[in-house]
């Protein structure tokens, strides 16, 4: 198992905000969009992914307790979503590569 710093090395990741929770072990991969259904679905320990980037996110990765949120394509985060990361301790990172790139390069790595 890897931590979320190790994940930021191996896939050379933007820290945008919850540096507090970088020492969090990863368990899993879960990638969705739709709230309520990620609220049913995300695992404890869970890297997240997904281009959603309003602070709702942080609290529903606060409550299926994810190792941390990732962001792809560079989208843009909100201040409030890195304020509420920041408080709640769940790193959120940003990356260029997509959804599906993420999780080809991720696989190796927390399997």
């Amino acid at each position: 198992m890897i931590d979320v710093k190790q994940l930021i090395k191996e896939l050379d990741l933007e820290i945008v905000s919850g540096e507090d929770g970088l020492s969090n072990i990863i368990k899993g991969v879960y990638i969705g969009d739709l709230l309520s259904w990620v609220m049913a679905k995300l695992k404890e320990g869970d890297i997240w992914i997904t281009i959603q980037t309003h602070v709702n996110v942080v609290a529903v990765a606060s409550l299926g307790e994810a190792a941390c949120i990732i962001v792809p394509e560079n989208a843009q985060i909100d201040e409030n979503t890195t304020e509420k990361s920041n408080e709640q301790n769940i790193p959120i990172l940003r990356s260029d590569l997509t959804a599906y790139e993420l999780s080809l390069k991720l696989g190796p790595l927390v399997d």
